[in-house]
């Protein structure tokens, strides 16, 4: 009678650091672009006030949102650094991935008022010290990549932190667009140059905002990770020697940069179901970087799916038929 064998590999995937003094130094490295980016924002609000620029007023709203989003970042790494305890199997690590959704839509959101008051601006353009705006801009341009070099040096495939990131990253495109529009209004006197250079930021902000809303839904809709195939991976678990059948196999990320597994596997009947784990354990570790391991492994038997599966999810994965054992 078959054996139900089921294992654990416990040893969690971080994907750039592990949780201590990396992740000190990341929330150091982003306390630093947050104390640059709103120590400038402040500032900018007063200037575009007095210039009565669009541009700069969006780049000001912007670098909130970029504030908002780095402390929503240090929040999220706090709480993803919890230990799972209670309900919380997992910890609270999906915290992160909460924060990078939330900065995506803020994106949006933020893009859609910019718009519509570009527009608006583009039908009647008020006068805008151009002089100012380009100063501002300039000022801004160094202020940004200050910052966004400081977030670089921080743990990127946390997908928290790129959210930020983008945030940052975004905004510095936005004050070139700024200064190229300060530069056309100071030579030319074309203040509609202000809202079209906001038009710019907004089309780079929709970008990044749909960007990490897709990235992090997939996450929450437990999809396997980006570019990972699960069915080639079926087909390479079942060409396995003495691996009858592959099926409820799930990939899925708990987090950024931490891919899990499960499957129930099916091999020859008198096989060694410890030792077919463990070479399934070392292609999933040596060829896909999987650490995050759920094997259950049984003999196979002409009812082996209406014993153990009575509700099996997904495809079936098959070795060839007359395929040596």
């Amino acid at each position: 009678m078959p054996t139900p064998d089921a294992d654990h590999d416990h040893e969690h995937g971080h994907a750039g650091h592990d949780h201590g003094v990396s992740a000190d130094a990341d929330r150091r490295w982003l306390g630093v672009a947050l104390g640059l980016i709103s120590a400038f924002m402040l500032g900018e609000v007063v200037v575009g006030l007095l210039a009565r620029s669009l541009a700069l007023l969006s780049d000001a709203a912007h670098m909130l949102t970029d504030a908002g989003a780095i402390v929503l970042a240090l929040i999220a790494m706090r709480l993803a650094a919890r230990k799972p305890k209670g309900g919380f199997t997992y910890g609270l690590k999906r915290a992160e991935i909460l924060s990078a959704q939330a900065n995506g839509l803020t994106m949006l959101l933020l893009g859609a008022w910019l718009a519509y008051e570009a527009v608006r601006r583009l039908i009647h353009p008020p006068e805008v010290a151009g002089g100012l705006v380009l100063v501002t801009a300039l000022v801004g341009v160094v202020v940004n990549v200050a910052a966004a070099w400081a977030m670089s040096r921080a743990n990127r495939s946390s997908l928290n932190v790129e959210g930020a990131f983008q945030h940052v990253l975004n905004d510095l495109y936005a004050f070139i667009a700024t200064a190229i529009a300060g530069v056309v209004m100071v030579t030319t006197g074309f203040t509609r140059a202000d809202p079209i250079a906001t038009l710019i930021v907004v089309a780079l902000m929709v970008k990044a905002g749909l960007g990490l809303i897709r990235d992090s839904g997939r996450i929450f809709l437990e999809a396997a990770p980006a570019g990972f195939d699960p069915a080639a991976l079926g087909a390479e678990l079942v060409a396995l020697d003495e691996v009858v059948e592959v099926h409820d196999l799930h990939v899925w990320l708990i987090t950024s940069g931490q891919p899990a597994l499960s499957a129930h596997v099916l091999v020859v009947p008198r096989s060694d179901c410890h030792a077919v784990r463990g070479r399934i354990e070392d292609l999933l570790q040596t060829r896909h970087r999987i650490t995050h391991s759920t094997l259950q492994v049984d003999h196979a038997g002409p009812d082996d799916l209406a014993e153990h599966c009575d509700d099996a999810h997904g495809l079936a994965y098959r070795a060839e038929p007359g395929r040596p054992g």
